[in-house]
This record gives C-alpha cells, structure tokens and sequence, in this order.
C-alpha cells in the first residue's frame, strides 16, 4: 500500500533531462596494440636501457665512420710525435711510436665489435639448431644430446680458448672458432626450454596433424615463438664475447701488433699508465662503456619480454 502511495507521488516535474554534449562517456585511453608493439613501448619506457642503447648506437657509429674521416694513419710510425697528450691535432693522443690514438681506438672498437658480433651469430645459428632439435624430438634423442652438451659445458671456456689459440696461429678466425666451442651451449638450452613448453600448443600440433616436417615445424612455428628470451640471450652474448676477445689480447694471444684492439691498447697503455695515461684511459673507457651499454640494454630486453611485467 505504502509502496503504491510512494510511486504516485513521483511527477514527471521531478526529471531533469541530462546535456549529453557535456557528459565524458566510457572510452578506451590506450588504443590496442600487438606483442611486439607492447615489448617495444615497455622497452622506450626503460630510460636506462634506452641510454645503454643510444651509447651502443654512437660506439658502432664512431668505429664505423671516425677511421674513414681521420687524416691519420693508424699504422704509420712518427717517432717525433710520440706520447703526445691530447690535442686538436690527436685528439686522443699519440702512443709511443707516435701514432694517433683516436685512430687506433676506433680501429681496435671495429676488431673487438666484429668479433663480438661474429662469435655471437655463429652461437645463435648453432643454438638454435641444436637446441631446437634437443627440445622437439625430447626421449633419448634429447638425453643424448644434452649429456653431450653437459660435458663440453664442464670443460672451462677460457682454457679450451687459450688451448686453441696456443696450438693454432692466432688470428681473428681463430678467436672466433675458440670462443664459439663452448658459447652455443647456453643458446642451446634457452632455446630447448622455450621448443619444450611450445611443441604441445594447439598451432604446433594443428601444423603436425596437417603433415609438416620436424624442420619446418621448429623454425616456421616455434623458434618465431621463442624470439624473446632467444634475443635477450644473444644481446647477452655479445659483450662477453668482446670481453673475452679484450682479455685475450690484452694477455697477447689475440690480434698480434700492430693490428689494434681495445685489448692490445689497454695492455700497451698499463705499461705507461703512470706517464701517458690517456694510452690506457681511452680503450678502457669504451670498453667499459660497451659492456655497461649491452648489459643494461640486455637487462631491458629481458623485462620488456618478461609477461608479468606488463602492465
């Protein structure tokens, strides 16, 4: 009764009509975007991994670029100039034999950064076949595999290198081929893990039930799936391979003189450090610099392509 009384007293009067020329509707502030849209945005968000990318980027345009622009020769001798401190004229300075030190640094980035990228490459084509093939087929072909792999991981990598490089003329081929027997492994189960947890998906399958080869099924279907942490892993590849290739010159069982890497430079600069500091300042600085940029921009990497870091 009481409820009937109540709907009776409400008069159409008591209705205001609402402006809807004022009114914000419900919209979507963030228009869609695909995976690799996300990982990107993610990644320019990452102000220090972006800055680790932007010294990556001057580095690799330096070492391409200043050598062809530089009036000096970086195997030419001009013993009247020698350990000259920077000036106008050798902005980096001259060594003991006179030679300019912007010229040899940027000749040494190009020998340490070939190196680097090249024993990375050969490790993510070796990676991924083998792992790809660890991971897929699983059972004993797996077990197999990855004991083989387990016993040349256990041999210290710096000692089959060193080995090699004792027995073998040392060159940049030989570097490369030394470094690259052991570094595939770590590929090898990045890419196993990632084959294992994606063979069994509905497209993998699907793409099996429809008559696919192994082959095609790996590299068509899954290894496009793995890119991320196949990525991260190769942009952490990359300064350890520089590392290495540094230390192993500076030790002089790398490039031999008067070829120029970062190591050679840095160990001709130790002997002097005291009087010529700016030998040992500049290799060292770009060096450090180098490594410093592809970890962070590694680090970033990871995070970009890491799911429960979306937002």
């Amino acid at each position: 009764m009481n409820n009937d009384t109540n709907r009776g007293s409400i008069r159409p009067e008591q209705f205001q009509k609402i402006d809807r020329s004022n009114y914000v509707f419900e919209r979507i502030e963030r228009k869609r975007l695909t995976a690799w849209q996300d990982i990107r945005y993610r990644l320019v968000s990452n102000k220090l991994a972006m800055t680790g990318f932007y010294i990556m980027c001057v580095v690799l345009l330096f070492a391409i670029f200043a050598p062809m622009i530089s009036p000096h020769d970086h195997f030419t001798n001009d013993l009247p100039n020698a350990n000259q401190a920077p000036s106008w004229q050798h902005l980096f300075g001259t060594d003991d034999l006179g030679r300019d030190m912007f010229e040899r640094t940027w000749k040494g980035a190009q020998i340490s950064l070939f190196v680097g990228f090249a024993a990375a490459l050969i490790d993510l084509i070796i990676g991924i076949i083998y792992g790809g093939i660890m991971g897929y087929y699983g059972g004993k072909v797996d077990e197999a595999m990855n004991r083989f792999a387990e016993i040349i991981y256990a041999i210290p990598h710096l000692l089959v290198t060193i080995l090699l490089l004792v027995v073998m003329e040392p060159s940049l081929t030989t570097i490369i081929v030394a470094m690259s027997i052991t570094g595939w492994i770590n590929m090898a189960w990045i890419v196993r893990g990632q084959i294992m947890q994606l063979k069994n998906q509905e497209y993998a399958l699907a793409s099996k039930a429809l008559g696919a080869g192994a082959m095609r099924i790996i590299f068509r279907h899954l290894i496009p799936n793995a890119m991320g942490p196949i990525l991260v892993t190769l942009t952490l590849t990359v300064p350890s391979a520089i590392f290495t290739e540094a230390f192993l010159s500076f030790l002089g069982l790398g490039v031999q003189s008067p070829v120029a890497s970062w190591g050679t430079m840095i160990n001709d600069g130790v002997k002097s450090m005291t009087l010529y500091p700016w030998r040992l300042m500049f290799p060292a600085l770009f060096l450090s610099l180098m490594m410093f940029a592809f970890n962070v921009f590694g680090d970033g990497l990871r995070d970009a392509f890491d799911p429960k870091l979306k937002k």
